[in-house]
């Protein structure tokens, strides 16, 4: 009997070490399926920043329009991604990001159709785009609570997301060069490819991601607000700090962006393929050092706030260095450095969400911090638009003391010293 007992003690250790063995694997898998979603949002977007010329010449409107093109897709974002958010909380993290790229898909394919078919496409194409960010609030937002609901451990949770940052800026990387390119056919062909991208993530979505089995059962509405409440006013502080560099970081990238795709063709007559590689430079530094940050931080908070200070500085420094001179590639290495000081950055301020707020407020409090970050990617371009016809001489000084704004908010507000001293 007690040799029966041993044999199946034996057989049941081998068969938890194989169900680990593949556990992993299985979740790696998973957390690369999930990062196709940033990857496909990004592109969504991005994607856009170099034919934004190309439009403004072929359908007759001002930079200013053709900017609103990326706003009007982040103020949609920013109006329903709370709403996603608390939805993915209470009915599941996947029957809302499905769904909500399909949204971005039938969007995509509005303001394609537009641009091949109408004489005039302008408002279409904006009703198109909208649709594309409600789709995109219920989508990328809600991949930094499903991570967290997947691991355990702190480690696990911080290295993912460094991948699906990794991702996102992956994205921001190829889309210059993927838009200008399918651009150089025919100005509308980039809506097209939405559609494809979105299809393709969710097949990645619908067999490669399983969610966990246990789900606990959502709290009434009015405790859920209670609890979001005490949230705020418990981590306050450095949670309304981590907004308010979101927003920055985000609007220093896209406003730069829009100056640099604007000032290459206009200035030094640089289109097609080749702006779209000269603007993946600056992105390229951005995807690696979110890469490296995001395998470099694992739970360490204190790690965290050093890094993106630090990531901060570079930024200030950069940016206020570009003032001196409008030399091409002068202003193409200062745009590097100011990418690996937002690349830095961005992981560290999502670990920060993910690892300080408790899973049941999770999907909610990382929803509204992509909503600020959106906020950031909104107001860039037709600020920047409106800066460069208005304050040309001071937009990097205007741009630098925003960024000393975040690096103080990180120096004050962040004190994760503080924490585990207690």
């Amino acid at each position: 009997m007690e040799h029966v007992e041993n044999i199946q003690s034996v057989k049941a250790n081998k068969k938890s070490k194989s169900t680990s063995k593949n556990k992993p694997n299985n979740q790696k898998w998973a957390v690369l399926s999930i990062s196709s979603i940033p990857l496909v949002m990004t592109l969504g977007n991005s994607m856009l920043i170099p034919v934004l010329p190309a439009m403004e010449k072929n359908i007759g409107i001002s930079p200013f329009q053709s900017s609103m093109i990326i706003t009007v897709y982040s103020i949609l974002a920013i109006i329903f991604i709370p709403i996603a958010g608390f939805l993915s909380d209470h009915i599941g993290r996947k029957k809302v990001i499905i769904p909500s790229l399909a949204i971005a898909a039938i969007g995509g394919l509005i303001s394609a159709w537009a641009g091949w078919r109408m004489d005039n496409p302008y408002w279409i194409i904006l009703i198109g785009r909208a649709l594309q960010g409600i789709g995109a609030a219920g989508a990328f937002p809600i991949v930094l609570p499903l991570v967290g609901d997947m691991f355990k451990t702190d480690e696990e949770v911080s290295s993912s997301l460094g991948l699906i940052e990794t991702s996102n800026t992956l994205g921001k990387v190829l889309s210059p060069i993927l838009g200008a390119f399918l651009a150089g056919f025919f100005w509308f062909i980039p809506f097209f490819s939405i559609p494809i991208f979105c299809l393709i993530s969710i097949l990645l979505m619908v067999f490669l991601v399983k969610t966990p089995n246990k789900r606990e059962k959502p709290l009434p509405f009015k405790q859920f607000i209670h609890n979001i409440k005490d949230t705020f006013k418990n981590n306050g502080k450095w949670l309304y700090a981590v907004f308010i560099i979101g927003i920055i970081l985000m609007f220093v990238l896209f406003a730069v962006l829009f100056y640099l795709s604007d000032t290459l063709e206009k200035v030094y007559d640089v289109k097609d393929v080749k702006k779209g590689l000269l603007l993946a430079i600056p992105l390229g530094g951005l995807c690696i050092a979110s890469y490296i940050t995001g395998k470099l931080i694992k739970e360490n908070k204190v790690l965290m706030k050093w890094l993106t200070f630090g990531g901060i500085v570079l930024l200030v420094a950069s940016i206020v260095t570009l003032s001196f001179s409008k030399a091409m590639w002068f202003m193409i290495t200062l745009f590097l450095l100011s990418g690996i000081g937002i690349g830095v950055g961005l992981p560290c301020l999502d670990a920060f969400i993910t690892s300080g707020i408790e899973k049941q407020e999770r999907g909610t409090v990382s929803s509204i911090y992509s909503s600020m970050r959106f906020i950031g990617v909104a107001a860039g371009p037709p600020i920047m638009a409106i800066m460069m016809k208005h304050a040309e001489n001071s937009l990097f000084y205007i741009l630098g003391g925003l960024s000393v704004i975040a690096a103080i908010a990180t120096f004050i507000a962040i004190k994760p010293e503080t924490e585990e001293a207690k």
